[in-house]
């Protein structure tokens, strides 16, 4: 008899996901809640919502939130800040989205009394440590079920057939082979990953993309766009002020329209494997590029190489499942206050697949000063004599090593 009374189910209402509700109900004989998240995925989670009622949730147990605007302004800004990018090119996408699902699950279990939360995360992935840490940090004493390491339906063919037997909808393309990737979508990226990807040697298929044109069929006129930031933030395009969501989304259209944001990926999981990936993130590019522009004439120097010399453990925090973590929060404090004086306007220009930043300005906080720049008569501003001195002393140990190399070679 399981010690479980009710548990909380992150539910996506797919094939997967709806078998671990039945599964649940059969395996822990215990009340199941499901919690089926809206982060800008561009689907219609209302089937959701009677997939649950058709499996015996009762209504007052299904909660579908639209967490949008939480996403975007409490977990994707705070990581641009930091201009947070995992092994050199990825984006954090599905990583940062993992610890909110996670907090909003242990609310739901919190309200509504349940003992358990379970997710569909397999145990190849990173995803199980991702919401799992984030389960832990904030409600130790919960209890974590993963099916996917308890239970046998280990195959496409037992799951199918376990739906069969209970009654589950099973999708066309599901019966037909399942679907060509598996694929993980919010208001920041879509991640492809899977079948056809798991060829390293394998161009993606056209035909996968879904938010981006090819950037050779992109148009051939490049469009301007003007980004204004306020203390790191982006608060406005093209001068109309919106919501984070809302920004985040019109970068989206902008950028897949240009053909910018493609990355095809060979990243190495917390779990220990290699895995590729194929990901869109047109908004993000365009975001990140932006913001380390206006940064660029708003930082001190010194605090500009601290920020990148932190960023990559940043991101492997954030990657790891470490977003509630001391360490990861310390670091954000420092970020963030770094951020106070990063206000002011970037210009980009989109085309074909490219962002290129072409003009900056911030009216009260640029470091940039062009009477000290200018390749012109700067009328004192800088004397360049000052630069004989530096250089000898910074030269002074390359000077002693090279004449210590020469007398041993003597």
């Amino acid at each position: 008899m399981s010690d479980v009374r009710k548990v909380v189910l992150a539910y996506s209402g797919g094939l997967d996901t709806s078998v671990i509700l039945k599964w649940l109900q059969d395996t822990y004989r215990c009340e199941v809640v499901t919690f089926t998240a809206d982060l800008g995925q561009g689907e219609e989670l209302e089937p959701a919502r009677q997939k649950a009622l058709a499996l015996g949730i009762k209504p007052e147990n299904i909660f579908i939130d639209d967490l949008r605007e939480t996403f975007v302004r409490d977990f994707v800004f705070p990581m641009f800040r930091a201009n947070a990018i995992y092994e050199g090119e990825y984006l954090l996408g599905t990583s940062i989205a993992r610890p909110l699902i996670a907090k909003r699950q242990i609310e739901i279990a919190r309200a509504t009394g349940a003992d358990a939360v379970a997710h569909g995360a397999t145990g190849k992935g990173n995803d199980q440590v991702r919401f799992e840490l984030g389960y832990y940090a904030l409600m130790p004493e919960i209890k974590v079920i993963a099916p996917w390491r308890e239970w046998d339906l280990n195959s496409r063919e037992k799951l199918l057939a376990y739906a069969e037997k209970h009654g589950i909808p099973i999708e066309q393309k599901h019966r037909e082979g399942g679907a060509p990737y598996s694929m993980d979508a919010n208001l920041l990226h879509i991640s492809y990953e899977g079948r056809h990807l798991e060829d390293p040697t394998a161009e993606p298929e056209a035909s996968m993309w879904r938010w981006t044109v090819a950037p050779e069929e992109a148009p051939d006129t490049p469009e301007y766009v003007e980004l204004t930031f306020e203390k790191g933030d982006l608060v406005a395009i093209d001068g109309e002020r919106m919501r984070p969501h809302e920004l985040l989304a019109k970068l989206n259209e902008l950028g897949g329209k240009h053909g910018v944001g493609r990355l095809d990926l060979v990243e190495n999981r917390y779990v220990g494997m290699k895995s590729r990936g194929c990901y869109e993130t047109p908004g993000g590019t365009i975001l990140l590029k932006a913001h380390r522009a206006i940064e660029s004439i708003t930082l001190d120097r010194e605090v500009a190489h601290l920020k990148d010399d932190l960023m990559p453990r940043y991101a492997a925090l954030i990657y790891n499942g470490y977003w509630f973590s001391p360490e990861r929060q310390a670091l954000q404090a420092l970020i963030d206050f770094t951020q106070q004086t990063v206000n002011g306007w970037v210009r980009v220009k989109l085309y074909k697949g490219s962002v290129m930043v072409v003009a900056r300005d911030s009216a009260t906080d640029s470091l940039f000063d062009p009477t000290i720049a200018t390749f012109e008569d700067d009328r004192g501003a800088y004397n360049q004599k000052d630069a004989e001195g530096f250089i000898r002393l910074n030269s002074l140990r390359l000077r002693i090593a090279a004449k210590l190399a020469a007398k041993r070679r003597r």
